[in-house]
Order: structure tokens, then C-alpha cells, then sequence
């Protein structure tokens, strides 16, 4: 077994990861709330505005006031009622009303940057790719998959070594371990479980 798949094996049976796939739009608008914003408030405020408004065209008919009442405390939360609200108008008037499922589309509308189109792609529609976040990074360079400090690079050089079987949890499994173990800031490497592959921890 090659590293990448016995690294993946080790982080699963710690934390029994499955894939999950939920409705794009709900994807979308829960990761343009998510920018710069703890999950725990990110989850509360994304449920309080799906269950008022769970498509483009509900979401319209909210003003941005409400928009805004709906999703306090999120960071930023008035530049992204206005951006919430804007997503919607193009959805409707060049999509259809649905969330597009290509990257190069997806990359257009307001506030969507690669990882947010990564996640979109990937939790939306369940497509293998690798939505490249600060624990994806983090943990992939210490692990020595790749030496790039650009995102895009660091999403090549990932595809390029992780089969498409495991890219559907591998940005959920490097999510858990980064919070716990492979953290930012003082790394608990005294109880990796993975501490052997690790380029930084040597």
C-alpha cells in the first residue's frame, strides 16, 4: 500500500469519515456564510436562513435586512447578504435557477474562489476533487505530499497522488486531524498516529 493510501486508512479508522453529498445550492450558500466564520456559527446561521429560504428564488424575495437578521453573527455578515442575494439574481437569469457544476462557471459568480467551488463540486455534486482549505495545506505539507504554497498547485499535486476513490473524504479526514492533532499553531505531534510519514515531526 503507498503512503498517501496507509496515511488515509490510519486518519479513517480514527475518524470514520463517509462521503456526503447535499443539494449544491445549500453547499454554495453555506460556504459563501462559512468565509471567515467558526463552523459553529456557520452551521446555525446557514439552517436558520435554508429553512426560511432553500432556493434562489425564496432567498429573492428576503430583503437584505433580512438576509442579514437570519445569518448574524457570521463575519461580514452585510457584505454577504448582498452577495447571497446577488448569486441568486445571476442563478436564475443565467442558470436556470441551478448552481452550475463546473469550476470555470462556478468561479463567475460573486465571492465563489477556488475552494469554495472545490467544496461546491465535491459536496454538491460529488465530484473527486480536492477542496484545498488551511488544514488541507497545513497537513499536506508536513506530510510531505507536496512543497507548493500555492493552492492551486497544492490541489494538482494532490490529485495527482490520491486515487478518486479517497479525494471525497480526504479534505473531511485532513479537517478533523488539523482541528485535533496537526493544528496550525503547536502541532500535537507527541500523539500523531501518523507521525512516521511526517516530514515535519522528523
Amino acid at each position: 500500500m503507498r503512503k498517501v493510501e496507509r496515511i488515509i486508512s490510519i486518519l479513517n479508522k480514527k475518524y470514520k469519515i463517509k462521503p456526503w453529498r447535499d443539494d449544491p445550492f445549500k453547499v454554495l450558500i453555506s460556504c459563501i456564510i462559512s468565509q471567515r466564520t467558526k463552523d459553529e456559527v456557520t452551521r446555525k446561521a446557514s439552517s436558520r436562513l435554508l429553512k426560511v429560504a432553500n432556493n434562489p428564488k425564496k432567498i429573492l424575495k428576503l430583503s437584505e435586512k433580512q438576509i442579514e437578521e437570519l445569518i448574524y453573527p457570521a463575519g461580514f455578515y452585510r457584505q454577504k447578504a448582498k452577495r447571497i442575494k446577488k448569486i441568486c439574481k445571476i442563478l436564475i437569469e443565467k442558470y436556470k435557477g441551478k448552481v452550475p457544476d463546473s469550476r470555470e462557471e462556478l468561479l463567475k459568480l460573486p465571492g465563489v474562489g477556488l475552494k469554495t467551488a472545490d467544496v461546491v463540486l465535491s459536496y454538491g455534486y460529488g465530484k473527486p476533487v480536492i477542496a484545498v482549505d488551511t488544514h488541507v495545506f497545513h497537513v499536506a505539507r508536513r506530510l510531505g505530499l507536496t512543497k507548493s504554497n500555492n493552492l492551486e498547485k497544492i490541489r494538482e499535486d494532490l490529485h495527482r497522488q490520491i486515487p478518486e476513490k479517497y479525494r471525497l473524504i480526504l479534505n473531511l479526514l485532513f479537517v478533523e486531524f488539523g482541528k485535533e492533532i496537526c493544528r496550525t499553531i503547536k502541532p500535537k505531534c507527541e500523539v500523531c498516529p501518523i507521525k512516521k510519514f511526517c516530514e515535519h515531526a522528523r
